[in-house]
């Protein structure tokens, strides 16, 4: 009886020992041995996937237990389809970390039923790059400004209804009443880009200067691509005098329009994970990813790559994000309309 009483109490003990170890576990007890995955909502070669790629290299070494990282890519509406999955079904332990397009956190307030998530519940865990992106055209194209993309017939591509590149090219178009065809059903920039290079299509909008100095290097270098409106940030030296879509408001509205269509866009390469993932392992990516951006291996890399490093922490992001998300319903019925068609 006695025996059988202190088996209990042993049983018991190692219950409350286990219990304990689980809850006492630190990030960097938990990510040993792990791979943390990043899940890119957009092909190969896109610039999500580029800076992706360039990360994934230095961060695990600022990571408690120095996991591995990977890069998978997940296309698909435009990143929505990578948004439903890391909201829904990825793990919520810290071993997934997503990027996609920035209006995708701004579907649901745009109507789109097809958007599986709440944004708000979504743990930012920092941004790369504050975007300044640019309507832009194949030389080929007989465009040479953005006054001859106002008046002269042309064709642009653009990926699926909700991506930025359908977007901001339909903005512009129902903006400015430019004679736009715009062709969508591309898989991502890269793929436009391939059009544009075979002569189907003319232009893109929305593409970000980064992306252009990366992976379109070659083609700004020969001149064969040439920017002609820029679509957010501040007017860039570097991309050099070129009307800004901004100067397109006539009034306050316009300015709360233009801002949440394209003024987005400052959240360029932004990363989060899953709702429900531990604070204390939120805390330790979102150190780590902020110690990746100074890393000067990291930058001396990104600097070679073309790519722009403007970091923003975590929970600067997710305010902006609420920023957004608080537009006036009468801005976005229009900012609704102007992108449907």
């Amino acid at each position: 009886m006695r025996l059988r009483r202190y088996r209990h109490v042993l049983l018991a003990a190692g219950l409350v020992c286990a219990a304990t170890s689980v809850r006492a576990q630190t990030p960097g007890e938990f990510f040993t041995g792990k791979t943390i995955n990043i899940v890119v909502g957009h092909e190969a070669g896109t610039g999500f996937d580029v800076y992706s790629r360039v990360i994934v290299r230095h961060m695990p070494r600022h990571i408690p237990g120095a996991p591995a990282m990977i890069v998978q890519n997940m296309p698909g509406a435009s990143g929505i389809q990578s948004a439903n999955w890391l909201y829904n079904i990825a793990p919520k332990d810290g071993t997934v970390m997503a990027t996609f397009s920035q209006n995708v956190p701004l579907e649901p307030l745009f109507g789109n039923d097809r958007a599986k998530f709440e944004p708000s519940r979504f743990i930012w865990i920092g941004n790369a790059e504050q975007s300044i992106s640019v309507c832009g055209v194949t030389t080929a194209a007989g465009i040479s400004n953005f006054d001859d993309l106002v008046k002269k017939p042309s064709i642009f591509g653009a990926t699926g209804p909700t991506g930025p590149l359908v977007k901001a090219a339909r903005a512009i178009k129902n903006i400015t009443g430019a004679p736009m065809q715009i062709v969508t059903g591309y898989k991502g920039s890269a793929s436009v880009r391939a059009a544009m290079l075979n002569g189907e299509v003319a232009g893109i909008c929305g593409l970000p200067w980064t992306t252009i100095k990366s992976f379109w290097r070659a083609d700004l270098d020969a001149g064969t691509f040439k920017a002609i409106l820029q679509l957010s940030g501040e007017p860039s030296a570097e991309i050099g005098a070129l009307p800004h879509v901004r100067d397109l408001a006539r009034n306050d509205e316009d300015r709360a329009l233009l801002n949440l269509l394209f003024g987005v866009q400052v959240l360029g390469r932004a990363y989060t994970m899953p709702p429900g993932v531990p604070a204390d392992r939120v805390k330790a990516m979102r150190e780590a990813f902020m110690a990746t951006m100074r890393d000067p291996k990291f930058l001396d890399e990104a600097k070679k790559g073309g790519l722009d490093i403007a970091p923003l922490e975590g929970e600067k992001v997710a305010a902006l994000w609420d920023e957004f998300a608080r537009a006036p319903k009468e801005v976005v019925d229009r900012a609704r309309a102007i992108t449907s068609k």
